[in-house]
């Protein structure tokens, strides 16, 4: 990482040595490290204090992780912050409830640090603006790809990196069947593990942050084959 360039992470968990092995690696990587021992005073220096990434515990006095995130996504300014989350709870339901609370990863206990700062890195290339400029419009929907901006009707949509990354993928070519593992490589990259079931969790997501105002669905679901930006329904 170029010097004076750091990135700053904000690292909300209540083990002490699971923090010291967090710190130690990220700082060893080049970034900046926060610490916060517990969900409310976590949520209290992401209202003071910005943060390029977070990285939270699910089980957490005073404030669960789930609850933390939710209310990250809440805030207009921090809306976009990648968030990953960290659990032991490793069942597929568990996973769907923490990406559904709008974490843009989980990772399961125990895991390698350098996976987790992996899936980190990749977190970040894909939330900040990149080089693709110009605007991208399909129907009543707009992407502008230098501002990281969607609106439909002329309404603002708040939309996550990674939600942000699959629109962005699907207007590229409307009507084109995506595949999950196309959609994986083309917004998570080809150098993190992310199950398929991670796709559709987010798809979901973006499918209600697009017709929450009662519009049309856009957003194509290809049995066996992925999915399609098309306002016609199967």
């Amino acid at each position: 990482m170029i010097p004076g360039n750091r990135k700053s992470v904000l690292v909300v968990e209540d083990d002490p040595s699971l923090v010291e092995l967090l710190r130690y690696n990220l700082e060893r990587d080049g970034f900046t490290v926060s610490v916060e021992n517990d969900g409310e005073n976590g949520a209290l220096a992401v209202l003071e204090r910005d943060f390029d990434a977070i990285i939270l515990d699910w089980m957490m006095p005073n404030m669960s992780g789930i609850d933390l995130v939710r209310q990250i996504r809440q805030l207009d300014d921090k809306r976009d912050t990648p968030v990953i989350m960290l659990t032991a709870r490793g069942e597929e339901e568990d996973r769907v409830e923490g990406l559904d609370s709008g974490a843009d990863d989980y990772v399961v206990k125990p895991f390698s640090p350098r996976e987790l700062i992996a899936r980190l890195r990749a977190l970040l290339r894909r939330s900040k603006p990149g080089l693709a400029t110009g605007t991208l419009k399909y129907a009543d929907l707009e992407l502008d790809l230098e501002t990281h901006k969607a609106r439909r009707n002329l309404r603002s949509i708040h939309l996550s990196p990674r939600e942000f990354g699959l629109l962005h993928a699907l207007m590229e070519k409307p009507g084109l069947v995506r595949s999950r593992e196309q959609l994986l490589n083309m917004v998570w990259g080809h150098d993190v593990y992310v199950e398929d079931r991670t796709v559709d969790v987010h798809i979901r997501r973006l499918r209600k942050a697009l017709t929450q105002d009662g519009e049309t669905e856009i957003i194509r679901t290809v049995r066996g084959a992925g999915y399609a930006l098309d306002v016609e329904k199967d």
